[in-house]
């Protein structure tokens, strides 16, 4: 059975102290002025953050096993400290490294993973559309092969790290033909700078400030017949796989969430004064609080289970159809349990957690999006039905 090693709680020890260090004195002002610190990502870097699961050859740490884990307790401690900081690295991993290490060749691992292992540089993955979240076979953006290069067309929506002065490519998903009437979709790695490659103006988000976002258009963009990521055609599979290590990631993120929100609640019920006495004392708060410590310690197991297995499927231990159902599982519950708890802590506070000076205010508008990113809670659902067998 799964448990976290003295090693991993060492690491743990590592980042958290980069958190408070580096990251907390600041997290307050970048999320005012939703400004994205592009000098911590090499920082990061140097940790060793971005490198947890990739080869030494490319800069990587070269864990042989346990490497998803250690990513997860990373970004667990980055999204303990903020939201935005954590999705940074789960994206930066997650859809931007691991799809090129997965299924790149040697030269495309060769040309772009050591920037990105350093932090010296950034990764997207552009999946969703305008008309294509939840149902991302139902993708618009075209391809087409001519002279030895493809040529895209189409748009993609609510893009991590795209448009930063550290991003580097954009692997898109897009329609490159049709096979038995249905539609061929093959992931194809865009470098920025691509002409006709246009990364549209920040959104104004309603949390996740500090993170970059954006819509993307391709308008005949042409990128070399060398630049498909993995086959032809098998880009919905790869994507899935994607997603799969994904959600387990933003699991990870919801986990730093509501122990933050855990760790706020509990001291200001220890330190607000009401009638005389600690408003904790009081089983209307003091209840609340148990509630949110259950839901912290069953999201972290959840998490940390779906993790190792993710990491026992990667030694050829565990099946591709256990670490799906786990994923599922831990993302929907740890989602839900860390917007449950931005929702008590908010109201263990009373007024002040309706003012941006405490940092509750912040983690109310950033969990919402935990429930729809990397797979609604709906699509979770759907998910664990058909792992169950049901019909669907």
């Amino acid at each position: 059975m799964f448990e976290l090693s003295q090693d991993h709680e060492d690491f743990r020890r590592v980042v958290r102290d980069f958190a408070e260090q580096e990251i907390a004195p600041h997290v307050a002002a970048w999320d005012r002025d939703a400004h994205f610190p592009t000098e911590l990502v090499p920082q990061m870097g140097e940790l060793g953050l971005f490198g947890l699961n990739a080869p030494e050859e490319f800069g990587g740490a070269g864990l042989e096993e346990g490497g998803f884990s250690y990513l997860c307790l990373a970004i667990e401690e980055l999204g303990r400290i903020d939201q935005s900081i954590g999705i940074t690295l789960s994206a930066g991993v997650g859809l931007g490294i691991n799809p090129i290490l997965s299924f790149g060749t040697q030269e495309q691992k060769e040309r772009f993973l050591p920037d990105l292992v350093a932090g010296r540089a950034l990764a997207g993955f552009g999946l969703t559309e305008p008309e294509a979240g939840s149902d991302a076979g139902a993708t618009k953006t075209r391809a087409r092969l001519e002279d030895g290069e493809w040529v895209l067309h189409g748009a993609k929506a609510f893009i991590t790290n795209s448009g930063t002065d550290l991003t580097s490519v954009v692997t898109v998903t897009a329609r490159t033909g049709e096979s038995d009437g249905k539609a061929e979709i093959s992931a194809i790695m865009v470098p920025t700078g691509t002409e006709g490659f246009v990364v549209e103006p920040p959104y104004r988000k309603l949390g996740w400030h500090i993170s970059d976002t954006h819509g993307l258009t391709f308008e005949a963009a042409r990128v070399p017949e060398g630049n498909l990521l993995g086959e032809r055609g098998q880009g919905f599979k790869q994507f899935l796989k994607t997603l799969d290590d994904g959600r387990i990631a933003i699991s990870a993120l919801a986990v730093g969430c509501a122990q933050r929100m855990l760790e706020e609640a509990t001291d200001y019920s220890k330190t607000r004064i009401a009638f005389g006495r600690p408003i904790g004392v009081n089983q209307g708060i003091s209840f609340q609080v148990a509630d949110l410590a259950v839901m912290v310690e069953a999201a972290r197991v959840l998490t940390y289970k779906a993790a190792w297995l993710n990491d026992e499927r990667e030694a050829g231990r565990r099946s591709v159809a256990e670490v799906k159902q786990a994923a599922a599982i831990a993302k929907l519950y740890s989602t839900e349990a860390a917007v449950t708890a931005t929702r008590i802590a908010t109201q263990v506070f009373g007024g002040n957690g309706f003012m941006e000076e405490y940092p509750v205010a912040r983690f109310f508008r950033d969990a919402k999006i935990l429930e729809i990113g990397e797979g609604t809670s709906e699509v979770q659902r759907m998910v664990i039905a058909r792992g169950l067998g049901l019909p669907s």
